[in-house]
Order: C-alpha cells, then sequence, then structure tokens
C-alpha cells in the first residue's frame, strides 16, 4: 500500500482528493471543521517537502449546476486558518482559468479548486474529465475517505492517469488501517456493537462480520425485530415484521460461528417518542401496548458492559437508544464510558458510521476512543466486505 511516505514532494505539485464537503450554517460559515483538519497533515506534509497543492472536493449536491451557495470559495478562508497557509482559489476545477492558476502555482502554495460537482462528468466518471483534473498534478493523493466508496472521476477514474505516482493520504491510510485492526488483525475477543433502527440496514455487515468476532451486542431500535421474533411481545416499538425470519436466521448463524449474540433485557420504554414522556423500565419482551422501548435499561447495560470490558478490539456502529433526546440518551452515552474504559485498558476502540460518529461528538467521546471513522457510507460498505473504488484505484 503505497502511503504520501513514499514520495518526496520536492518540486511536484499534489493533486489531493479531499473531502471538504463540510456543513455550513445561513451565513455559509462552516459549522464542523473536523473535515478539513483531518486533511492538514496530508497537504502540510507535501508543502513540508517543497511542492504545492492542488486540492479539489465537492461540496452538497448541486447536480451537474452551478449553484453560488454551493461553491467552494465559501470555504476558503476556513481552510487557510486550519492549514496556516493563504489558500489561493479558481472559480472551476477544469478549464483555462483552472490551469492558469495550477500553472502559476509555486511550492510551498495551495490552491483549492471549485466544487467538482458543478460539472455532470465528476459523478458519471468521464474519462476525458478525469484527464483534464489530472492535468492539475504530478502526484496524484487520495485522502477522500468519504467518497472511496463512488467511482466518480476525481475519486476513481483520475487514478488511471498517474500510473506510477499514486498513493494514499496519511487521513485514507489511517483509514484503511483501522478497518483492517477490526476486520483482519484485531487482537481477540473482538466485539462489534450494532445500534440503530433497522436490521435492513445492517444485514449486510452483519454477515459479513460474524466471521471476525466473538461477541455481537445489538442495541437500539433493531433490538425489536429480535425480540418479536422471539416471541416477545414489544409494545408499539419501532419494528420490521418481515424482516423477523431474518432476525432468526442471524441468531442462528451466530451461534454455529460461536458468537455470542448480547441482545438487551430491559429498556427504558416511553408512552410516546417525546422527550417529555412517561417512562418505565420493563423487561425487553414484555412492552406493554401504546408503549416503545427508546433506550437500553440497566440490566442491559451492565451485561453490555461485561463484555466491552473483556474485549480488545472493539467496533461501535450505531447508537443503543434515541440519543438525540436526553431522556434517552443515557444508554449510548453509557456505552460510550465503557469503550473509552476499555480503550484506557489497551483496547482498539473504531466508531464508524453517522449516528454513532455524532453520538460521540455530541458527548465528548472522540478524544478518548482509538479512532472515529470520517467516512459514513465507505466505513459501513467496507464493513460490508467490499473493496472500494477510490481504494481499488490506487491499489491497482
Amino acid at each position: 500500500m503505497k502511503t504520501i511516505d513514499d514520495y518526496n514532494f520536492e518540486g511536484k505539485k499534489a493533486l489531493i482528493r479531499v473531502d471538504f464537503n463540510v456543513p455550513l450554517d445561513g451565513d455559509f460559515n462552516v459549522t464542523d471543521t473536523s473535515r478539513i483538519e483531518a486533511a492538514k497533515p496530508t497537504i502540510l506534509k507535501v508543502l513540508e517537502d517543497g511542492g504545492s497543492a492542488v486540492l479539489m472536493s465537492h461540496l452538497g449536491r448541486p447536480k451537474g449546476k452551478v449553484n453560488p451557495d454551493m461553491s467552494l470559495s465559501h470555504i476558503v478562508e476556513t481552510v487557510s486558518d486550519i492549514i496556516g497557509v493563504e489558500v489561493k482559489f479558481t472559480n472551476d476545477c477544469v478549464g483555462k482559468e483552472a490551469d492558469d492558476a495550477v500553472a502559476k502555482l509555486e511550492e510551498g502554495e495551495v490552491l483549492l479548486l471549485e466544487n467538482l460537482r458543478f460539472h455532470d462528468e465528476e459523478e458519471a466518471g468521464d474519462e476525458a474529465f478525469s484527464e483534464a483534473l489530472a492535468k492539475h498534478g504530478d502526484i496524484y493523493v487520495n485522502d477522500a475517505f468519504g467518497t472511496a466508496h463512488r467511482a466518480h472521476a476525481s475519486t476513481t477514474i483520475v487514478a488511471q492517469f498517474f500510473p506510477n505516482n499514486k498513493c494514499f493520504g496519511y487521513l485514507l491510510a489511517k483509514e484503511i488501517d483501522a478497518i483492517a485492526k477490526v476486520m483482519q488483525t484485531g487482537e481477540k475477543p473482538v466485539t462489534a456493537i450494532l445500534g440503530g433502527a433497522k436490521v435492513s440496514s445492517k444485514i449486510t455487515i452483519i454477515e459479513n462480520i460474524l466471521d471476525k468476532v466473538d461477541n455481537l451486542i445489538i442495541g437500539g431500535g433493531m433490538t425489536y425485530t429480535f425480540i418479536k421474533a422471539q416471541g416477545g411481545k414489544v409494545g408499539n416499538s419501532i419494528c420490521e415484521d418481515d424482516k423477523m425470519e431474518l432476525a432468526l436466521d442471524i441468531l442462528k448463524q451466530a451461534k454455529a460461528k460461536n458468537v455470542n449474540v448480547y441482545l438487551p433485557v430491559d429498556v427504558l420504554a416511553a408512552d410516546d417518542f417525546d422527550n417529555n414522556a412517561n417512562t418505565q423500565f420493563v423487561d425487553v419482551d414484555k412492552i406493554p401496548d401504546g408503549w416503545q422501548g427508546l433506550d437500553a435499561g440497566p440490566k442491559t447495560l451492565e451485561i453490555f458492559k461485561q463484555v466491552i470490558l473483556a474485549s480488545k478490539t472493539i467496533l461501535w456502529n450505531g447508537p443503543v437508544g434515541v440519543f438525540e433526546m436526553e431522556s434517552f440518551a443515557k444508554g449510548t452515552i453509557a456505552v460510550g464510558n465503557y469503550i473509552d474504559e476499555a480503550t484506557q485498558s489497551g483496547a482498539f476502540s473504531l466508531v464508524g458510521g453517522g449516528d454513532s460518529v455524532a453520538a460521540v461528538k455530541q458527548f465528548g467521546f472522540d478524544d478518548k476512543v482509538s479512532y472515529v471513522s470520517t467516512g459514513g457510507g465507505a466505513m459501513l460498505e467496507s464493513l460490508e466486505g467490499r473493496t472500494l473504488p477510490g481504494i481499488a484505484a490506487i491499489l491497482d
């Protein structure tokens, strides 16, 4: 696996695919800078070698049309502040203006190209568009894990124009390494904690990881499909009735592979999906009609705690309750605390997937786990065992 450390960028232009698809407020201020901060080490390595950096990214979903609200010009100042270098900007990513701006770039300088998705050809993976982008650099660096599962021009097709000069940036290399630590080289026991609302959205992940984990903790909304499938009463809890056979099959597969499955035994139930609803702790298979399970109960958390603290490798994907409401966030916070404790004792912990990353950030666990993945969909597809196009293009 070639990384940025395999190259000296002195006198070279690095064409770097970054993921600057960051949230903006109504005044176009960046409200979460973590993706820009994550790309900083890769950019600085190029500059410190004596090279220059041409950055390309998308922002939002402009669907091939120029949309001023999604212009990367809004983030230039923030990127400059974070990198510590004044970033230049060009109003297009291909064409004469972009070509001229790249040609004038001197060592130690950084240029940000305009939103790639202002061109239909980006998402279409157009070869001519990819070739036009390729002219902007001597070495291609992919550091955008969040888009590595898309075979777009800037993430995949462009790499073919750099047969011997392409590599992973630090962030993408770390993502690949973190997933490998869980899926291939993780010290046992390996525990996966899967939460979220639906079994259907996690089924391929579950089937792929059963060969790799020792323990599977299931929490969140998908709990109730498993409980109802086994004859339990789940009241008004979220449940995929058409996935109950699948849930039973997963339990059967896990048993055959000697994987310990831990489902909640009690839950915090509410009489409404509301932060101010009436609540009570009940057995997970005896939820009264009109009530719904919205968080893990104390007996469940004690079981989860013992399993997590005994683990050497931990994957966390999905919250164990409706953490967006304060009344139902205690279970997710408790799981975060157990993972923190296990990590301090030497376990490797990886958090990935949109909701769990949001929870980790909201409750201040991002510095207390080993690694927080920046790529939602890409992370999930990796866990499903798929080879991501953006990664394959560098390895090819």
